[in-house]
C-alpha cells in the first residue's frame, strides 16, 4: 500500500511540475514580442531542449502560441480570444473613461485589479496627442506593497498589520501618490474604485516623470473614478 501511495504521489508531483513549466513557456512567449525559439525558451526554463519542444507543441496545438517561419514561437489569437474575456465588463466600462482622461492629462493611464499578492494592469490608455509618453504594459504586475496602484488597491482590501503609512493615509483622502517604486524616475497616482462584490479590487493609475502633472491630476483623477465606480454598481 505504502508504494502505491508513493506512486501516486510521484506521479502528481510530475504532472504539476509539467504544468507549471507549461504555463511559464507560455508566459515566457506572450512576453517576447519578438518570438522565442526553442532553445531560448528551454533555457530560461532551466530544461533540456527535448522538454522544452515537447511543452511547446502541446501548448500550440490549443492555439495559445505559434511557431513562425523562423522557428521562433510568437503569440496566438486562441490566447487573444481567451483575453478578450479577463474582466471584460469592467474593461468595457473603463477603457472610453481613460482614454478621456489619458487625453485630458497627457498622461498614460492604467486600470490595475488585485490578484493575489499582485497588481495587475488590465486596460492600458495612452494620451493620442502627445509626443512624450510612459505607458504601462498591459498584463504587467508587481507586488501590492510597491508603488502607487499596489498601494491604492490595498486601501480598497481590509486592513494589513504593519501596512504602509501612505495606504491608511490613501483610505482617508481617496489617493496615493509614489516615487520610483516601480519605474526609477517615476511618479505614480493611484486612485482606487469602489469595491463591487464578488470583483477584485480595483485602481486608477498615472505615471509620469513629473510630480508637477501628478499632483494637478489628483482632481480629475478622483472623479474619473467616482464616474466609473458608479458605473460599476
Amino acid at each position: 500500500m505504502a508504494s502505491t501511495e508513493t506512486n501516486s504521489t510521484s506521479t502528481r508531483t510530475a504532472g504539476t511540475q509539467t504544468l507549471a513549466r507549461g504555463l511559464h513557456a507560455l508566459e515566457l512567449v506572450a512576453n517576447s514580442p519578438g518570438g522565442l525559439s526553442i532553445q531560448e525558451v528551454a533555457d530560461r526554463l532551466g530544461v533540456h531542449r527535448s522538454i522544452a519542444t515537447r511543452l511547446l507543441s502541446t501548448i500550440a496545438e490549443y492555439r495559445l502560441i505559434n511557431r513562425g517561419p523562423d522557428g521562433r514561437y510568437r503569440a496566438a489569437g486562441g490566447l487573444a480570444a481567451l483575453a478578450r474575456e479577463v474582466y471584460s465588463g469592467l474593461r468595457e466600462l473603463a477603457t472610453p473613461l481613460m482614454q478621456d482622461l489619458a487625453d485630458e492629462l497627457g498622461a498614460s493611464v492604467a486600470l490595475f485589479v488585485a490578484e493575489a499578492e499582485d497588481a495587475v494592469a488590465v486596460v492600458v490608455a495612452e494620451p493620442r496627442d502627445s509626443n512624450v509618453r510612459v505607458s504601462f504594459r498591459q498584463g504587467g504586475r508587481h507586488p501590492l506593497d510597491r508603488g502607487a496602484a499596489g498601494y491604492a488597491l490595498l486601501t480598497a482590501l481590509p486592513p494589513r498589520s504593519g501596512e504602509d503609512p501612505r495606504v491608511t493615509e490613501g483610505r482617508r483622502t481617496g489617493y496615493v501618490v509614489s516615487f520610483g517604486e516601480v519605474e526609477a524616475g517615476y511618479w505614480g497616482l493611484g486612485v482606487p474604485l469602489a469595491r463591487v462584490e464578488n470583483e477584485p479590487a480595483a485602481c486608477l493609475t498615472l505615471i509620469s516623470a513629473s510630480r508637477e502633472l501628478i499632483d494637478r491630476s489628483v482632481e480629475a483623477t478622483l472623479a474619473a473614478a467616482g464616474r466609473l465606480s458608479r458605473n460599476l454598481r
